[in-house]
């Protein structure tokens, strides 16, 4: 194959798509970079078709830490599952790839995105769907292309749109959507906001999708000048006559799809099924078993989506724009931080939070600038929330891709960590599924964070929207459940406050969805939400004032840098001992801000320990100080932990005194004032309410075995002090 290469500038950005120089055996292959951020992106198509009754499309993402210049950490060193991020670039590529293949196109396709290089400014998750299409069109795969996905962001400042910001221009923008599609339509968007306006919001989809049609353009530039030879993949024919002889079960179809509860109705449309397929032959059965089944699911799809357009009505009686009951709670784990259990219809989660120190945050050892997180959200979906037996494990991309859009639609209201300074983790234990799980697990988290106390700027509500569409026939539906998502033409989750959306994601089937359609999508939606939220502050109105007796209490001090070595000691002796005395956790940061957290009052206690050891006493202070020291010429006297002045002899009382030992014992607490410090830091001290001097200067009957002996520590506290003579008397 002959090396093709299309450079080009959009938006004031570089970009680059090469093809026919590597990776030459799979179908398609396209180096694509923005910057000096480079992807290998490779399709293979298997050359047989597969008996199924689902498109086989396989995305996978492959975070090499060589890409920034470093090596995986663990004992491995190794790459090993997919990150995080990697998960949802993945999933990123996979949802406006899909619906681009024909109806009844079985052949299994694996694409493979390869990050090559990340150069920590140009993000490298947008240009992979632009190198997924061009990597199939160059193979001469039946896609339907060009297309491509951009981000946008809005620069605060002058509020103008931004495509595919860098990371630093991301940082200055209240808004980071990524929207697909092709010239023609929009098949998926994901933001996250800054309570945003739906207007706004409208405004930068138009703006994102005019800007994939400049994208296609070029990617379109590309392919004529490969001109790859179009190749053959057959495709499902339907048997003759099987569609005509189901379509008699329409009615008992339909009837079957109505009943308001999930199992109820899976079971009748089940059984429904089952006595059809009776119907057939046992040869029949062999031969078209897939096919059957597959048109039966059309026939259930049918008799849906005509239930919606003609009467209006959903399976399970409902109105189009309206919401399931709903019911709210908190404190549903009385030793949790903070816990709410959000029900709609037959959807129930229980978010479950804890608060941690800020060194509990969550590192991130990826090719992403980000090294961590102190806002932790993870959603599990377990088989029995279905009614199913499953296997449990690790996360799925489903999950972690709904953790992360609850995740980033509660961000926007967290507090920041200087006022308050924890780590925050929320789980959401998905208890019942009947669609919308992932806006349940953000309205749940709040009712959560509001119940441990979090001070969250505005409480976040969220809701899930479908469409049917045939033709010129349009329903909007409010909070979806499953089988309008599974049959429907969209699912199009909005989050948001009262004020604005705080986090968006739609994925969509239909490809004549137009920007008339997806504004009153989003009127719709803000109306749900208000609805939904409603009902969620009746459970609990504002964050609690205090937090659970059961979190810890954080204390943020703030100490000189110069410090910070006398707080933690040598081999971090004096926190550990603070640590040990108070019960306290302590941590300290490289600019001097320490977090102490405690569930007693061992946190206040450290606190003024820690205080008592950065201070710098000042001439004309008084003490209230003990006596760790005895010498021939004074006593030393803690002032502070660490610090100790000199109390002279000629000063420890009113008149003259023979000895120390006879006026102090070790371990006396005195009362002195701060006489003078020189120019080493040497302190003097002087006694306040002396006491008078024994009679005779004192010591006349006292033996030197009855005197006190002095302290080792005393004497290491200062090298200068001289060891104690021995007198004759």
């Amino acid at each position: 194959m002959t090396k093709h290469t299309e450079r080009f500038e959009l938006f004031g950005k570089e970009y680059c798509l090469t093809t026919g120089e590597i990776a030459r055996q799979a179908t398609g292959s396209i180096l694509v970079e923005q910057g000096e951020t480079i992807l290998l992106i490779t399709a293979v198509v298997s050359p047989e078709r597969r008996d199924t009754d689902f498109f086989p499309l396989t995305v996978d993402v492959v975070e090499r830490m060589y890409a920034v210049g470093r090596i995986p950490g663990g004992y491995l060193k190794r790459e090993t599952r997919p990150s995080d991020k990697g998960t949802l670039m993945a999933r990123m590529i996979d949802r406006p790839i899909r619906p681009g293949f024909a109806e009844g196109f079985r052949n299994e396709v694996q694409i493979v995105a390869t990050i090559l290089c990340a150069d920590q400014v140009n993000q490298p998750d947008v240009i992979g769907v632009m190198g997924a299409s061009a990597a199939l069109l160059v193979g001469g795969v039946p896609f339907d292309g060009p297309a491509a996905a951009v981000r946008v962001g809005r620069n605060i400042d002058t509020g103008e749109f931004i495509i595919n910001p860098t990371f630093e221009e991301e940082e200055n923008s209240d808004l980071e959507l990524v929207i697909a599609g092709t010239a023609d339509y929009i098949s998926m968007v994901e933001a996250g906001a800054q309570e945003v306006s739906e207007e706004d919001m409208l405004a930068a989809m138009v703006f994102g999708h005019q800007a994939i049609a400049e994208f296609c353009k070029v990617q379109q530039r590309l392919i004529d000048a490969v001109a790859p030879e179009q190749r053959e993949y057959p495709l499902g024919e339907p048997t003759p006559g099987l569609s005509e002889s189901l379509a008699q079960f329409y009615d008992d179809m339909s009837a079957a799809l109505r009943h308001p509860d999930k199992q109820q109705r899976m079971l009748q449309v089940s059984d429904l099924k089952t006595r059809i397929k009776e119907g057939f032959e046992p040869e029949e059965l062999q031969e078209y078993g897939a096919e059957i089944s597959a048109e039966l699911k059309e026939l259930e799809k049918r008799a849906m989506r005509a239930m919606v357009l003609e009467t209006g009505e959903r399976v399970d009686g409902r109105a189009a724009d309206e919401i399931r009951s709903i019911t709210s709670s908190v404190e549903f784990l009385p030793r949790a931080h903070g816990s709410g259990l959000f029900t709609r219809g037959q959807t129930q989660v229980l978010s479950v939070l804890t608060l941690g120190m800020l060194n509990e945050w969550q590192r991130l050892d990826t090719i992403d600038p980000l090294p961590g997180k102190r806002y932790i959200h993870q959603y599990n979906f377990p088989p029995f929330c279905t009614g199913e037996t499953g296997r449990m494990g690790a996360p799925k991309r489903r999950e972690i891709g709904h953790g992360s859009l609850a995740e980033r639609a509660l961000v926007p209201v967290l507090p920041n960590e200087e006022d308050f300074p924890y780590t925050i983790r929320i789980v959401s234990e998905v208890l019942e599924s009947n669609g919308s799980s992932s806006m349940g697990s953000a309205c749940g988290s709040t009712l959560a964070l509001m119940d441990a106390g979090v001070p969250i700027s505005a409480p976040v509500s969220g809701i899930a929207m479908g469409l049917i569409k045939e033709g010129d026939q349009v329903a909007i539906l409010s909070d979806i459940q499953g089988i309008e998502d599974f049959l429907g033409d969209m699912d199009f989750k909005v989050c948001g406050t009262a004020k604005g959306i705080t986090a968006l994601q739609m994925d969509n089937k239909a490809k004549g969805l137009s920007v008339d359609i997806l504004a009153r999508a989003l009127d719709q939606a803000k109306a749900g939400r208000s609805h939904i939220l409603s009902k969620m502050l009746e459970a609990i109105e504002a964050p609690r004032d205090e937090l659970s007796e059961f979190a810890p209490r954080i204390i943020s001090i703030k100490i000189p840098v110069d410090k910070i070595r006398d707080v933690i000691g040598t081999g971090g002796k004096v926190i550990r001992s603070l640590q040990e005395e108070t019960g306290a956790t302590i941590e300290v940061t490289e600019d001097g801000t320490v977090y102490i957290a405690s569930k007693d009052t061992g946190g206040e206690e450290a606190r003024q320990r820690i205080e008592a050891i950065i201070k710098v006493p000042e001439i004309g202070e008084e003490y209230e100080g003990t006596v760790v020291a005895i010498q021939p010429f004074g006593a030393f006297i803690e002032l502070l932990p660490g610090k100790d002045g000199l109390l002279h002899i000629s000063k420890v009382a009113k008149g003259r005194v023979a000895q120390v030992e006879d006026v102090l014992s070790m371990g006396d607490i005195v009362q002195v004032k701060i006489t003078d410090i020189d120019d080493k830091g040497k302190i003097s001290l002087d006694r306040l309410n002396k006491p008078d001097a024994p009679e005779g200067g004192g010591g006349e009957n006292r033996t030197r075995d009855d005197r006190p002996h002095n302290r080792a520590a005393g004497r290491d506290r200062n090298q200068n002090r001289q060891p104690r003579r021995r007198q004759d008397r």
